[in-house]
């Protein structure tokens, strides 16, 4: 696989997109954030309905989660802004932000005088920071720079035998050229430690991933009792699956058959190259966020019953487990799945790999063209107080 065109970034990261965010430090930002949006819409808004009410491992999770968007690969730089009595605070994002090199700036909104003030001053902020990144330019790199996130929604029967294969092969070939491949959704993990477990390269990743499948299923458990086999979504079952078990079966298929080198936290990123499995919930927009947040500069999102969502700086590629999916939706798909009956597997996943170097390069991806990127929905794991 010959490497890509990206931006190089001061912390020797590599991005495939050069955005400049505005980041709301807290959901009651958003407005003023929209509004700078309007004003320039050149830059990419990353709106949430979190930053306060949360204590414990919410706010770790909540803070790492969008300090590590503000300074992901895709971004050139970022403008947090905040309110000025929330708990992630502007200032406290940006700080983390800017110790990595990154250009980055904050405004309080209580402190600038209110919305319209605040709006007026945060877009001028932007204007500045969308000048200096259009002076960037991409260089060549190799595949060893690539994080690519993996994900599924609105399965079917035909993921696990079409798509989610095809996608194993793209990912065995990225770890092979030294690339990092992060595989996610801990309860679609269900039933299947055993076969990641084998897969481990030490005994401890191995523990790392028994722990995490075994928490996966009890809370599970706990929450659904007796229908715990059956947490699928109903689109799910309409398209032919029977229990999680079944579909957990075909989503570690995108993982390929590379080792598996370690065991991220949501959000975490990796410290190594390989195979990666990231604890993360099955809920597409919450993991989705999780592997973009851990630095993934691509998503290789498969689906069944057509999901169009992308995200809000990561251009996201579909694949579609079947041709009738991919001729229903083709505005929306990017790779048809179902010729794996005709071409094969092999030929499939090099395809998939084909359509991603183009993106890598600056070509959209249909969720892209279609503006699928207004969604950022992070993981929470206790209420709000």
């Amino acid at each position: 696989m010959s490497g890509f065109n990206g931006f190089e970034r001061s912390d020797g990261t590599v991005g495939v997109r050069n955005h400049v965010v505005v980041i709301p430090s807290v959901a009651c930002a958003n407005g003023v954030a929209a509004e700078i949006v309007r004003q320039v819409p050149q830059a990419v808004p990353l709106y949430h309905g979190h930053g306060c009410s949360r204590a414990g491992r919410d706010l770790e999770l909540h803070f790492r989660t969008l300090s590590n968007l503000a300074r992901h690969p895709n971004v050139s730089a970022a403008l947090v802004v905040g309110l000025g009595c929330e708990v992630i605070k502007a200032d406290l994002l940006s700080g983390e932000v800017s110790g990595t090199g990154r250009r980055v700036e904050h405004i309080d909104i209580q402190a600038e005088g209110g919305s319209r003030r605040a709006a007026e001053k945060g877009a001028g902020i932007v204007r500045n920071l969308l000048a200096d990144a259009a002076k960037e330019s991409r260089a060549a790199v190799g595949i060893d720079r690539l994080i690519v996130g993996l994900e599924c929604g609105g399965s079917d029967a035909f993921s696990g035998i079409t798509a989610n294969p095809a996608v194993g092969v793209l990912s065995d070939l990225v770890v092979a050229d030294g690339g990092t491949v992060i595989l996610t959704e801990n309860t679609e993990m269900i039933g299947t430690s055993h076969i990641l477990e084998r897969r481990a390269v030490s005994p401890e990743v191995a523990e790392r991933i028994r722990d995490m499948v075994a928490r996966a299923e009890k809370r599970t458990r706990d929450i659904l009792g007796p229908l715990a086999s059956m947490v699928i979504a109903p689109g799910n079952m309409d398209g032919g699956m029977s229990s999680i078990q079944e579909k957990s079966l075909g989503c570690i298929t995108k993982g390929g058959s590379s080792p598996i080198t370690r065991v991220v936290d949501y959000a975490e990123s990796p410290t190594g190259k390989g195979l990666v499995l990231m604890d993360a919930p099955g809920y597409d927009v919450e993991s989705m966020a999780g592997v973009v947040a851990a630095g993934a500069q691509v998503v290789i999102f498969t689906t069944g019953r057509g999901n169009p969502i992308g995200f809000p700086i990561a251009p996201v590629i579909k694949v579609a487990s079947t041709s009738k999916l991919f001729a229903s939706m083709e505005d929306d798909m990017d790779v048809d799945a179902g010729k794996v009956l005709e071409r094969g597997i092999d030929e499939v996943g090099r395809e998939v790999q084909r359509l991603m170097m183009g993106v890598l390069n600056g070509e959209p991806a249909k969720a892209e063209k279609n503006r699928q990127d207004g969604i950022l929905c992070l993981y929470t794991t206790g209420p709000s107080f």
